[in-house]
């Protein structure tokens, strides 16, 4: 059996509904699941070349036919089942385990003696296998057993490239850490602030001398009997931090590393008071890290030095953090309940936790957790900026809602907002039975021969196709899946989860397909797994409707194709600018490093038993720039974090293109990916401050005592600005950092430029005013034009520039009140003439009212949009302002919810309301769903209210008008225009919208008449 187009397009129809529900996530991270294989399955026995098989002396990996703990389900009397129970977690620590594990060492040795060969590792928990060096003999040998499924030569040995370390040029005699170090003195004296999980304290990459046992040093470590911590720092201020006992977290488990621990549960708490949440088994009300995220992001932050690392059998050597001899303080704020939708980071404890690192006087943040992509004006961004002002650098991450454009979050000046690249390329090759060869990330060290291959919808086991498609537990049926290679879409649930449904239905090899585009991740699965590209995929999918029963593939180590994977991209899931917040008119993200498939620490119960595990987000590149801080800072303990975010990315490189050139997609990669071997002398700085910041949060609604500043006037590194009607400019204001002059120049495709010819500084700290005029020529309106302002002279600094043409130059959104009324429009247009407006609605809300249990969801009723609508509205209002409500909007054939077969769009941010947007939306059905992420003071159900506008399709109002229109224009000279109504009906709300030709966008307008 083999899938049809038909079953394919109606398994399609319902992943939108199933991801889109499975979004509200408090960690802005993919932290892959603890998973392990199932080793039972026999492939088929392999037909022509593939039959050959040759062996040479070398490393092996030798897997056994056992099933791993973790995966073990019973059948031999002596042993009981030591997987974990349906909805549970996996337990390494218990006496089952044990016993079981012990058995499979005694296994491994006998066929290992027998063989005539000694083991140098074993595993029992998410593989049975060992390491072992071989003859060609002995591998032939043991290939022949009985009791051994496979034997394949280990190629870990080569993947030397996995270390950040390395790619970012920090290793070496001319490297970072040599140059500015050496490496075990990088931040020395500096304390990094993580606020995430927690971390695991017997890791050796927090390991440490007890505070007050351990020797004397000029930084002076104390604690006293209630945990209180106190460090001299380098910069001559003081860190007094706490070590916090808790659930299997002692005080004295801080040391002279981790010198601080604090975790902030109550909110948590109150909810497994209350019965809402229940915590998860492996999470603990204390410092310690129940998921592995927080563990990670410490580690890669400033992590020790720790040599020797293995994982899954393979050698991965020597790794660290980016300052491995800074000081760390934990805040743990994330919590794990048993609901996979729920739990998260609560903002209390966020704002408690930056409040406290404040107070304690770290020296860097890193947050790795999600904000809002709307707005700069909310408690955290703005506590953020508190920090900022008290001098802490903080790295944030930029979300992980790519490659979609206008996604990325923590859009403020003060943070630096980090995209992720890739940085190794784990590849192997999937051989079709037709010869097709392609390329996809995979860690697997497995070769499988020729074996029969399937879709898994034709070994579905259930009559949910969509979810079948995904490989969601208990989707697959072992009597059609077992010895065959399954192919599974990405989306919904962990890749690794997926792999553990083949594993338990008796897969031998997982293909993962993306969908839509987005990234590939090499993942240690539970089968040997390849992770190919939307293209490749569906290549793939093409051969399996052609081939039907006949279809088989092979898994092949490394890239045999003569396809060349460049280094670095922007990763797949990266969040892309251009900010929805401040208009625009602020370039995010600020800068990249390496996310996709980075090693570091995690907590073993929750990890099938690793110390060390490849994790892939944003998430895990905010850590690297974090880290990099503190090396800096280390050894320019006077710089302010603008100073440390100036020099990173004025000295960033260009990522590359997917083929190999360099890219100039500011939108996606900020400055470029971070150069350690060049941050230390930047010749220049462009920094911001306090009243800067002050005065841009005034201009977006927040009174602060400080006159407005528009967004593109704070003194940034880069240049943005949303719209541009004609002509614009910016000037940056650059103190020296040394002597010298530089030539100054201008890339921006579309656009002339005027600016000086040259920038000089006579001596240190010279200030420099560099002004440059941009005017349009033909860059096309409506879009972005993304470039670079190039300082050439001692150095060489790269300042990133993103500008969008438009006609004119309007607001998103105007408001007006009464039942008669009128509002004045202000405008900016890019030519002299006349601007003809256009004026559609006003529609009034179509309102409804309804309730949702937190950690439940509820969909809506059939909204049927006619033809001809402009703009579509979906407001969401939560009654209590103090919950979380998340929105999603779906497409449907009918108004009969089994037709849903798209995600229209979302809104799931932190806080109580939500809105989805959208301009000229296909007539037919649609479908809102209500998510309670999360209850407020007033408990569950969360009430609320919600309402439907939509504009156009012969809806239209209050005889809405405009005066004068046309307007006369005259280029780049603001103008106004009035808008009017009448007749509309008391206690009500209406949108209408104002268009312009050749705009980036209506002016929405709002009307109340409340």
């Amino acid at each position: 059996m083999h899938t049809t187009a038909a079953s394919r397009s109606a398994r399609q129809r319902g992943i939108g509904l199933i991801s889109a529900g499975l979004l509200a996530a408090g960690v802005a991270a993919s932290v892959p699941a603890a998973s392990a294989a199932d080793d039972t399955a026999t492939p088929q026995a392999p037909t022509g070349a593939d039959a050959l098989t040759s062996y040479d002396a070398g490393r092996y990996v030798v897997v056994l036919r056992d099933p791993a703990a973790a995966t073990y389900a019973g059948g031999d009397r002596r042993f009981a089942a030591t997987r974990a129970p349906q909805g549970g977690q996996f337990r390494a620590d218990s006496a089952n385990v044990r016993a079981y594990t012990a058995h499979l060492e005694r296994t491994q040795r006998t066929v290992a003696d027998d063989a005539g060969v000694e083991p140098v590792l074993s595993n029992t928990i998410a593989s049975n296998s060992f390491v072992a060096d071989l003859s060609a003999k002995q591998a032939l040998e043991l290939a022949g057993d009985r009791r051994v499924l496979l034997v394949e030569k280990n190629e870990a040995r080569e993947l030397d490239t996995w270390n950040t370390g390395d790619f970012l040029g920090m290793t070496g005699k001319k490297g970072a850490w040599k140059a500015q170090g050496p490496r075990p003195k990088a931040g020395d004296g500096v304390v990094a602030g993580v606020i995430d999980s927690g971390y695991w304290p017997e890791s050796e990459s927090f390991s440490g001398n007890a505070i007050n046992e351990s020797p004397r040093t000029k930084w002076d470590i104390t604690m006293d009997a209630e945990g209180n911590t106190r460090m001299e720092k380098l910069d001559g201020g003081v860190f007094t931090g706490a070590c916090e006992a808790g659930e299997e977290f002692e005080a004295t488990l801080c040391n002279d590393k981790v010198v601080g621990a604090r975790y902030y549960s109550d909110s948590f708490e109150a909810q497994i008071a209350s019965g809402a949440a229940e915590k998860a088994e492996d999470e603990f009300l204390s410092p310690r890290d129940g998921g592995g995220h927080g563990s990670h992001t410490a580690s890669t932050t400033a992590g020790n030095i720790v040599r020797g690392v293995e994982v899954e059998g393979r050698e991965f050597g020597k790794l660290s953090g980016m300052a491995p001899a800074a000081k760390i303080a934990v805040y743990k704020v994330c919590w794990e309940d048993t609901d996979p939708n729920s739990g998260g980071c609560y903002t209390d404890a966020i704002l408690g936790a930056i409040d406290d690192a404040v107070a304690d006087g770290v020296d860097v943040l890193n947050f790795s957790i999600s904000g809002a992509t709307d707005t700069v004006v909310d408690s955290v961004e703005v506590a953020f900026e508190g920090a900022a002002e008290a001098g802490i650098f903080v790295a944030a991450s930029a979300g992980n809602s790519g490659p979609d454009a206008s996604t990325v979050a923590h859009n403020s000046p003060w943070l630096t907002t980090v995209a992720s690249t890739t940085h190794v390329n784990f590849e192997n090759t999937l051989k079709l039975g037709d010869g097709t060869k392609l390329v996809g990330a995979s860690i697997s060290g497995t070769r499988l021969p020729q074996t029969p291959l399937v879709d898994s919808v034709s070994v579905a086991g259930t009559d949910d196709l969509a979810d079948a498609a995904l490989c969601g537990a208990g989707t697959l049926d072992p009597a059609l899946a077992e010895g065959k290679i399954v192919v599974c879409d990405r989306g919904a649930y962990a890749r690794v989860d997926k792999s553990a449904e083949v594993a338990r239905a008796g897969g031998v090899g997982m293909v993962m397909v993306n969908p839509s585009p987005n990234s590939l991740d090499a993942d240690f699965h539970s089968v040997p797994t390849i992770h190919l590209d939307e293209v490749d995929g569906a290549s793939v999918y093409e051969y399996l409707d052609e081939a039907g029963t006949e279809a088989t593939a092979a898994f092949r180590l490394g890239n045999k194709t003569d396809k060349v994977t460049p280094l670095p991209q922007v990763s797949g899931f990266s969040s892309r600018g251009p900010a929805v917040a401040n208009e625009s008119d602020i370039l995010k993200p600020d800068i990249a490093a390496p996310g996709s498939s980075v090693l570091a620490a995690v907590s073993p119960p929750t990890n099938a038993g690793r110390d060390y595990d490849l994790y892939s987000g944003t998430s895990m590149a905010a850590p690297h720039v974090a880290g990099l801080g503190a090396f800096l800072m280390g050894t320019y303990p006077t710089w302010s974090p603008q100073d440390v975010q100036s020099a990173m990315m004025t000295t960033a490189n260009r990522t590359r293109t997917a083929d190999g050139k360099g890219s100039g997609e500011a939108l996606a990669q900020g400055a470029g990916i971070v150069n350690p071997k060049k941050f230390f002398d930047p010749g220049w700085h462009i920094g911001s401050g306090a009243r800067e910041w002050r005065g841009f949060l005034t201009g977006q609604g927040l009174p602060t005592g400080v006159p407005a500043i528009p967004a593109t006037e704070v003194n940034l590194p880069s240049m943005a600005q949303g719209q541009v009607a004609g002509t614009t400019s910016f000037t940056r204001t650059m103190v020296s950092t040394m002597t010298g002059t530089w030539k100054v120049k201008v890339d921006l495709p579309g656009f002339e430029a005027s600016f000086p010819e040259t920038v000089t500084a006579k001596r240190k700290g010279d200030i420099e005013d560099l002004t440059i005029e941009f005017t349009r020529t033909d860059a096309p309106l409506g879009e972005f034009a993304q470039g670079v302002v190039t300082l050439k002279g001692p150095t060489k600094l790269r300042l990133p520039v993103a500008l969008r043409p438009v006609s004119v130059k309007a607001p998103l959104s105007v408001e007006g009140t009464g039942t008669d009324g009128s509002t004045t429009v202000e405008i900016t247009p890019s030519t002299t003439g006349e601007l003809a407006i256009g004026a559609a609605g006003l529609a009034q809300g179509i309102s409804a009212d309804g309730s949702v249990a937190e950690g439940d969801s509820v969909l809506s009723d059939c909204i049927e949009v006619p033809e001809g609508v402009d703009y579509a509205r979906f407001d969401l209002d939560a009654i209590d302002d103090s919950s979380d409500l998340d929105l999603y909007v779906y497409a449907a054939d009918s108004c009969d919810p089994a037709t849903i077969y798209a995600y229209a769009g979302q809104s799931a941010t932190g806080s109580a309301d939500e809105r989805v947007d959208i301009t000229a939306p296909e007539a037919g059905a649609y479908f809102f769903e209500v998510d309670g992420y999360a209850a407020g003071s007033e408990g569950s159900p969360i009430e609320y209210d919600f309402d439907t506008f939509l504009v156009g399709g012969g809806a239209d109002l209050g005889d809405l008008t405009v005066e004068p229109n046309p307007v006369p224009t005259q280029a780049q000279q603001p103008t106004s225009f009035d808008v009017s109504w009448t007749g509309l009906e008391e206690g009500a709300e209406y949108l209408g919208l104002l268009t312009y030709e050749g705009a980036l966008a209506p002016t929405v307008l709002t009307v109340s008449t409340d």
